[in-house]
């Protein structure tokens, strides 16, 4: 089945990434949000990223306008039920993606194809909620979506592989590096990532250096473009507690257990660059100062 029209539910980061890049691929493309503000406050962010497109050059304002005509905002699930393909973007809670998909299932024809962009929950666990698991797959990007070039391609035991292998195709055309991936927590790079980030904040827990000097040797002794700390905070240190306990739950493994740190940091509300405060104290965003312990 060719792939004409694309929903994307979710205009927050991550949903106006895919609803900007899937435009630009050439598809029709319907973004859904749950509040008509919440909704214009996705599609200005697409706006101002296709500005900055115009300004350096990498496309016409043509162009721009183009995509942007072909990129329809909505606050109803109805006007997806003509779409091959619909990204689900929301919130990562088990239960309301459950329950948007059931919504979804009786909205679309039985042949459109749904994908969730998880980071962390089982794909076959969200697809249960339809009558259609075999046309259920993960299509994880990465952020910036616009700007990441991997998306991670989940099956579960019940994906077709004829709609397996379309979706693989579908994250080609969108501009992105397609990796195979089965259903196991965190798919494969939140299996290696998400142990490494653990790890560096047990060092700290234990004393093996600082923040800066934890950051500094993942940056220049094995080339990282950010240390640990640093990642983690841009993440969200809520973020990566939260998949670490879902990683944890399926695995029952040390490495994937969060530290007492981290824990208590999330409890503070000490969430990263988010909230101003995380392994960093960003009051001064030019000038980050690393936290004392």
């Amino acid at each position: 089945m060719a792939i004409q029209k694309v929903g994307v539910v979710g205009c927050g980061l991550m949903g106006a990434g895919i609803a900007q890049i899937s435009a630009q691929a050439g598809f029709a493309t319907v973004v859904r949000e749950v509040t008509a503000e919440l909704l214009e406050k996705g599609l200005r962010g697409i706006d101002k990223n296709l500005g900055r497109l115009v300004e350096k050059g990498t496309i016409t304002e043509a162009a721009k306008n183009e995509i942007r005509g072909r990129l329809h905002g909505t606050t109803s699930l109805e006007d997806l039920k003509d779409c091959e393909v619909v990204v689900e973007a929301i919130i990562e809670k088990l239960p309301a993606k459950r329950a948007l998909f059931a919504e979804l299932d009786a909205i679309c024809p039985a042949n459109t194809m749904f994908a969730s962009n998880t980071s962390s929950l089982t794909i076959t666990e969200i697809a249960a909620s339809t009558n259609r698991p075999q046309r259920f797959v993960g299509l994880h990007f990465f952020n910036p979506v616009p700007v990441m070039k991997l998306v991670e391609v989940v099956r579960t035991i019940a994906t077709d592989e004829a709609v397996y292998e379309e979706m693989v195709a579908f994250g080609a055309k969108l501009g992105k590096t397609p990796v195979r991936a089965n259903d196991s927590g965190g798919f494969i790079v939140n299996r290696l990532l998400v142990p490494y980030l653990l790890d560096a904040i047990r060092a700290l827990e234990e004393g093996a250096g600082s923040v800066v000097d934890i950051d500094n040797s993942m940056k220049l002794g094995c080339g990282y473009p950010m240390g640990p700390f640093t990642l983690l905070d841009f993440v969200g240190l809520d973020t990566t507690y939260y998949i670490s306990q879902i990683m944890f739950d399926e695995f029952k493994e040390k490495r994937f257990a969060s530290p007492p740190l981290l824990k208590r940091m999330v409890l503070a509300g000490w969430h990263g660059k988010k909230t101003g405060r995380g392994f960093y104290d960003y009051s001064d965003p030019a000038n980050p100062k690393p936290m004392e312990r």
